[in-house]
């Protein structure tokens, strides 16, 4: 499998009160057709990933809502996975290119959520949840406290070691101009702000988000006007039971190990191959976990190594989410795993400014849908 990204764009995340999900999309998908090289009568079709806009907006009809507002009157789907929708875009739009039926085409990854009040939102996300979870009023940030609290009685994990996560991550962020939250944090910042769902605060949280990210890919024979593009190497998803209770382990996340499996043997690529990875860092206990998941880390060494600085910037390899992660990039959920391949490719392009991975050749991003339910792994390489 060999398919180039031609261009790739993110809008910036944030509370974005006065930009509409039409103006993000548009801002995104041109961004990345003028990154191209390409114009847009060279898009054969589009892919949108996105959760809640049925929910939220009351709108599902999402493929053609944008291909109109964007004057490219092509075939157009809308692709939804839970937090995951954005990666299962992305996954969908290739796998479209490698069965011949298109050549070129656009993946849109959008959310708008802070329009909507707290407690909209969270019910919403819920939508990806089982219906037990449901019934007993769980939280997507209450079943990864279950999770962490798993992690901390196997293995030790501490409290501060998954504030170093949040630390690391708003860094990271502070070199991002796009990212939602620009500001440094402290450990002690972290582990005094307020208790969500014990043990997890308020800074181990990723933050509600509005934005919008769009790649432009296409099968190795039809690659525009750009002469070195980045190579999707290989895409995988795998799923797992829907419901947290049913699972065997509830300190590594099932459809990761399957789906990173099938992506390393497709792409020939080890784990101590990759240089860089944006990961779903959708709380700071999953950031720990999908470094074990993924082999960068064995079981239960990812917290300490993390916190010891092993995955920053300038100090070890891989260093995990450059673009600040979900945590303080910000995470407009069907946006998430898009943005995370936009990043990769930019780092593995060379244009990623002060928070450029050094001689980065092989990046990975990895997607997850509610507690674990699905996930989407993608290999990339220059």
């Amino acid at each position: 499998m060999k398919i180039a990204v031609l261009g790739a764009s993110t809008t910036k995340f944030g509370e974005l009160w006065d930009q509409s999900p039409r103006v993000l999309a548009k801002k995104a998908v041109f961004e990345a057709i003028s990154k191209s090289g390409l114009g847009t009568r060279d898009i054969e079709a589009i892919f949108v990933g996105n959760m809640l806009s049925g929910i939220l907006g009351g709108q599902e009809n999402l493929g053609p809502l944008f291909a109109d507002e964007l004057g490219i009157f092509c075939p157009a789907f809308k692709i939804e996975g839970a937090c995951a929708s954005g990666g299962l875009a992305a996954h969908n739009a290739i796998n479209s290119i490698l069965g011949g039926q298109y050549k070129t085409v656009a993946v849109l990854g959008i959310e708008k959520m802070t329009d909507h009040k707290p407690e909209e939102v969270a019910s919403g996300l819920m939508a990806a949840g089982a219906d037990e979870e449901r019934e007993a009023g769980a939280t997507f940030v209450s079943l990864y406290a279950l999770m962490a609290r798993a992690h901390m009685e196997a293995y030790g994990t501490t409290e501060r070691e998954m504030a170093a996560v949040s630390v690391k991550n708003h860094f990271h962020a502070s070199l991002n101009e796009r990212a939602q939250f620009n500001k440094l944090v402290s450990l002690e910042q972290v582990l005094s702000s307020p208790k969500i769902a014990d043990p997890l605060k308020l800074m181990d949280c990723s933050p509600v988000s509005d934005g919008a990210s769009a790649i432009v890919i296409s099968h190795d024979r039809f690659t525009g006007k750009v002469i070195d593009p980045v190579w999707i190497v290989a895409s995988s998803v795998a799923t797992d039971t829907l419901a947290l209770s049913q699972r065997e382990d509830l300190t590594s996340l099932r459809a990761v190990r399957l789906a990173a499996e099938n992506a390393y043997k497709a792409a020939g690529v080890s784990p101590s191959d990759v240089d860089v990875a944006e990961v779903h860092d959708c709380f700071s206990i999953a950031e720990i976990i999908a470094c074990e998941d993924l082999g960068f880390f064995g079981r239960g060494k990812a917290a300490r190594e993390i916190a010891n600085g092993k995955t920053k910037l300038g100090k070890g390899r891989p260093v995990i989410n450059p673009s600040g992660g979900l945590k303080a990039c910000g995470h407009p959920v069907g946006a998430t795993g898009v943005k995370q391949i936009v990043e990769i490719a930019t780092q593995l392009r060379g244009e990623a400014d002060e928070r450029q991975v050094k001689k980065a050749k092989i990046g990975l991003t990895h997607n997850v849908g509610g507690s674990g339910a699905i996930a989407v792994i993608h290999i990339l390489r220059s």
